[in-house]
């Protein structure tokens, strides 16, 4: 186990933070000039929505994660100016459609258009009602990965009062609301549409209904409810609602937040969202949009849909810090959200962890790792990635820990669980995956007689070497068998005797008969985890023509 990183200076924490090119800080310096303008500390509030119309995704979580990186990288900028980071859950909204993954749809159809509070529970009932079992859902893992937030229901804030003032002034401010949205819609939607949603005091239902009057003194809207009965109620006290856009400008302005990011989706309407803000004597916050995530047909994921991965699937099979290293990377660029793009995001975790310890302060501040544990990320020793404990649970066919650990001791006997506990987690891990994604896609494809000649030569020069020799020796004896066959010669690249290079359709060639896989990793490295005579036999099997796919 490698010693703990030497903490950074205060000072020079600092010095480095100033001219950092991560993007948390590049949005940290913007609330710093933000601040620097007004001349005075305060409490610096950092927010995060979320619309609890379905089970919370991935992508809810990474508007958590990202947004956590940025206040972490402030407190950087600004040591001792407080800050909080709340999670607004926007549960009063009516639900418009009910949800594809839900036990039973019929369910819910009773319910349709009444806030998410209002909606009874589709997963047993253990909850007060369907909006407080998906924030719920939220909760749970926000607190399992252990940010630091604070939790906020919009049907409190309505109900409570707090959202009362800046009600009262959309009412006084309604003509110059309506003059920012009207716009922005089609002639259908213009001629009915009002900034406020009330509530029918007959059915529950959210409505989308013409408003007939607004009274601005004594903050009331008067309209007819859906039997026709012309009503009045108080915009406060939870009696109404805002449209969605102007919800995020008032809001804004209600709270004073001074960051929140969104998606790409919103972006189109953020200047709306500033211009109510503005109206209702607000200042807009710093805002940053993010890319979507896509599912792996490039599609949108969607709580409703219930399409890409969810927290927990993504749990099953990798750590929390791989989940938060994805959502680190280009947050500015469209990513495909499925389970391949795990293995590759849980050995780039430990790959930067390794580098951690090797960079000066520059560089650690640009380093995912500084990000994802707040600026004290630990020193974790990883002798053998990832891909390739899933390489020799494919060959090994193992389905227990024990086996894996077998091969890994034998390979390095001073590595234990008991020494290596992260290394033990990820066999866990790598099983879980294997039995779940790789097996179920393996195909294995018999030589044909050049391949097979490559395999006999491969089996051979394997055997002139020690049972201990290490991964760069047999990865070289691999190039002097490929570099003997004319269709494995690549003369775009020079060996070190300066003859041609390697096709890596010599390694394609490998995989493909022996593991069942297009490619993997370095197979120097795998035959030193799997050993030189359990790779010779290997390789005898597929010569012999056996399943590879059973043990």
């Amino acid at each position: 186990m490698s010693s703990e990183p030497a903490a950074i200076a205060p000072s020079e924490l600092l010095e480095a933070a100033r001219v950092s090119k991560a993007w948390p800080f590049e949005e940290a310096r913007k609330l710093v000039a933000r601040l620097e303008k007004e001349g005075r500390e305060r409490t610096v509030l950092f927010e995060t929505g979320y619309g609890p119309s379905g089970l919370p995704h991935i992508g809810t979580f990474g508007e958590v994660a990202r947004t956590t990186m940025v206040r972490r990288a402030f407190e950087c900028l600004m040591p001792g100016v407080p800050t909080r980071l709340l999670c607004f859950s926007d549960d009063m909204d009516g639900m418009r459609k009910i949800p594809d993954n839900v036990p039973d749809r019929s369910f819910l159809e009773p319910y349709l258009h009444m806030p998410l509070t209002s909606v009874p529970d589709p997963f047993g009932g253990e909850f007060e009602s369907f909006g407080h079992h998906n924030n719920a859902m939220l909760r749970r893992f926000l607190d399992t990965f252990g940010f630091d937030y604070e939790f906020a229901s919009a049907t409190d804030y309505y109900k409570s009062g707090r959202l009362d003032p800046i009600l009262k002034r959309v009412a006084e401010r309604y003509d110059a609301i309506m003059a920012i949205m009207l716009p922005t819609l089609g002639p259908e939607r213009r001629a009915t549409y009002s900034p406020f949603l009330p509530i029918s005091p007959r059915t529950g239902r959210v409505l989308y209904v013409p408003i007939k009057k607004v009274n601005a003194e004594d903050a009331t809207i008067t309209f007819d409810d859906e039997d026709g009965e012309e009503t009045t109620l108080p915009v406060t006290g939870g009696h109404v609602k805002l449209q969605w856009k102007p919800d995020f400008g008032a809001r804004w302005a209600a709270l004073n937040v001074d960051f929140e990011m969104f998606g790409k989706d919103h972006g189109p309407n953020m200047g709306v969202y500033d211009a109510i803000c503005k109206a209702l004597d607000g200042r807009p916050p710093e805002h940053f949009v993010y890319e979507l995530f896509l599912d792996e047909n490039g599609e949108k994921i969607s709580k409703s849909k219930g399409n890409g991965l969810t927290i927990d699937e993504w749990l099953t099979y990798a750590p929390t810090e791989s989940l938060a290293l994805y959502m680190f990377q280009r947050p500015r660029q469209a990513k495909k959200l499925y389970f391949d793009v795990i293995p590759r995001a849980v050995d780039e975790y430990y790959q930067h962890l390794a580098a951690y310890q090797r960079q000066d302060t520059k560089e650690r501040l640009g380093n995912p790792v500084w990000h994802i544990h707040g600026g004290n990320p630990p020193a974790i020793e990883l002798p053998v990635s990832f891909a390739l404990l899933l390489n020799l649970v494919s060959a090994s066919n193992a389905h227990d820990k024990d086996v894996l650990w077998g091969f890994i001791s034998r390979h390095a006997p001073d590595v234990t669980p008991q020494s290596h506990p992260e290394l033990d987690r990820l066999v866990g891990y790598a099983i879980r995956y294997f039995d779940d994604f790789v097996k179920p896609t393996k195909v294995f494809r018999a030589p044909d007689e050049v391949e097979a000649e490559a395999l006999r030569g491969l089996s051979e020069k394997l055997g002139t070497l020690p049972a201990d020799a290490g991964s760069t020796d047999i990865q070289n004896a691999m190039l002097d068998v490929a570099r003997e066959i004319e269709r494995y010669q690549d003369h775009t690249k020079k060996s070190p005797e300066g003859g041609p290079g390697v096709s890596v359709a010599f390694f394609q060639m490998i995989y493909q008969v022996l593991i069942g896989q297009e490619r993997g990793p370095r197979f120097g490295s795998f035959v030193a985890l799997y050993g030189i005579e359990n790779t010779r036999k290997l390789i005898a099997r597929a010569l012999a023509g056996e399943d590879l796919s059973k043990s």
